[in-house]
């Protein structure tokens, strides 16, 4: 049994060596078998073939005995159990063991990346493309030959003119160029230590038309002396942007309002607290009006409710929840007996200030009216809207009346004269517009050129006074040109 064992390793090494042989013979015939990769391969086929051969060689002599077994006779105890072995079973190990690693060399090396010289692939790829032709539309000149042309004879060198150099080697003249200037540098705006450092969002006029309030979203309520274009003191500050600041009739107390939900009358004198009414949870105050004699005010909120107070009692008459959505916009009539507000999506509510009871409602915009403005006799409403257009209402039937256009960005803020004849509105579009109510029509444009306007007011001698994003009040020729900062913003 052992000897025919033996003759069939013996069969199966002589084939191994074999196929080492004839790696061996490829690897002298390929591409490759000058470089370093190569030498290494031939070198290990060829000792595996030789070692695979003579071990069948061994093997089919017999030469290669196992370790021997004991006998039936041998004691099962004491010395006689440990039975010697008489063979040679290590160097039948290594002679059985390394020709089958030479196998498993021979499929890595036939399935791994390298079975295929780069050398081998790059000449297959070049034999079998075609030499390129010259492009469509490009100087054959440029064109790389496919093959080397023969060479000329001696009178054809004679009489061929000297060739031109290829239209690729000749430097293109450049292209002509133009070449786009730097921006001006915007002018420099004036600034002062004392002025506002967010934007001006409010501006009011006294009743003697000498000093100015404004509101900024810094959260300050400032108190500025047109006459001495001065300030004359930060009269108060809120917890939160604040958002309105109104002269009281009697031109000594100013009711300011802010997103701290806190309305707060202020002595004009030194700026004490005379009392704060405070929205709870009905949330920050939006917009504020208050009647022409001073004893009432009309605040809106984020909530959407519209809260009418009593100043003089220092409480609340009637809080109305009709908006679904943030009021954007409030106003007291010229008799002080009704109330309009306005929401962020369009709808606009006419209400009865001593009753609470609402009056009308109707869809006035597209987007909300953040400016809103009752005519001197009552009868009329002007809202100025996110949908950039300035429209007239009869409250008495609700119709839709007239319409302005002009701004490109949301009318934020609208202001009629005195005598009910011009028509002020500030815009996000970085304009303020003068308009003449009897016609409709534009009278004079207020250019910012520094952001969105976002406050306006007429002052005493008939001048347009704005305030906005850049943090300044200007004051403007009523016919247009240019402004005069008036009170510009503190420094960045």
């Amino acid at each position: 049994m052992n000897r025919f064992v033996d003759r069939l390793l013996a069969v199966l090494l002589l084939a191994i060596g074999m196929l080492c042989f004839t790696r061996v013979y490829f690897a002298l015939g390929g591409e490759g078998a000058g470089d370093a990769f190569a030498s290494v391969r031939l070198a290990l086929f060829g000792a595996a073939g030789v070692f695979s051969a003579l071990a069948a060689l061994l093997f089919w002599a017999g030469l290669l005995p196992g370790r021997s077994k004991p006998g039936l006779a041998a004691p099962l105890f004491g010395r006689g159990a440990e039975t010697q072995p008489t063979g040679r079973p290590r160097l039948r190990q290594l002679f059985a063991v390394v020709p089958f690693l030479a196998v498993l060399a021979l499929v890595a090396d036939q399935l791994g990346p390298w079975s295929r010289q780069p050398q081998d692939a790059g000449k297959s790829l070049t034999a079998e493309r075609p030499a390129p032709s010259a492009p469509k539309g490009e100087d054959v000149a440029s064109a790389e030959p496919a093959q080397q042309p023969a060479p000329a004879s001696p009178s054809e060198v004679a009489l061929a003119p000297p060739l031109s150099p290829p239209e690729a080697a000749r430097a293109p003249d450049p292209p002509p160029q133009t070449i786009a200037p730097l921006p001006q540098p915007a002018p420099q705006q004036p600034t002062q230590p004392d002025g506002h450092r967010e934007p001006v969002v409010w501006l009011a006029v006294a009743p003697d038309g000498h000093s100015i309030l404004s509101a900024s979203t810094d959260r300050t309520i400032k108190l500025w002396d047109i006459d001495g274009k001065r300030l004359i003191r930060t009269l108060g500050v809120h917890k939160d942007m604040a958002r309105t600041a109104l002269f009281l009739p009697d031109g000594a107390r100013a009711l300011t309002a802010g997103d701290d939900g806190e309305i707060v009358l202020r002595q004009l004198s030194d700026g004490a607290l005379l009392h704060v009414f405070s929205s709870g949870q009905n949330g920050g105050v939006n917009k504020l009006a208050i009647s022409p004699d001073g004893k009432r005010a009309v605040s809106g909120h984020d909530t959407g409710r519209v809260i009418v107070w009593d100043i003089e009692k220092g409480s609340v008459l009637h809080v109305m929840p009709g908006h679904d959505w943030s009021i954007s916009g409030v106003a007291v009539s010229p008799d002080g007996t009704r109330a309009v507000s306005g929401s962020i999506e369009g709808t606009l509510k006419l209400w009865d200030i001593d009753t609470g009871k609402q009056l009308r409602s109707w869809h006035g915009h597209e987007r909300g009216p953040y400016g809103v403005v009752f005519t001197a006799d009552g009868r009329l409403l002007i809202t100025g809207s996110g949908d950039y257009s300035i429209k007239l209402w009869d409250l008495d039937t609700g119709r839709e009346v007239r319409r302005l256009e002009g701004h490109s960005g949301t009318v934020y803020a609208l202001e009629l004269s005195a005598d009910g004849k011009r028509l002020l509105s500030g815009s996000l579009d970085g304009t303020a517009r003068l308009w003449d109510m009897e016609t409709g029509s534009e009278t004079a444009l207020f250019d910012s050129r520094s952001g969105p306007v976002y406050a306006v007011a007429f002052a005493a001698d008939g001048t347009v006074l704005t305030g906005g994003y850049d943090r300044t009040i200007r004051d403007w020729p009523a016919d247009g040109g240019e402004a005069v900062a008036l009170f510009p913003g503190a420094p960045e």
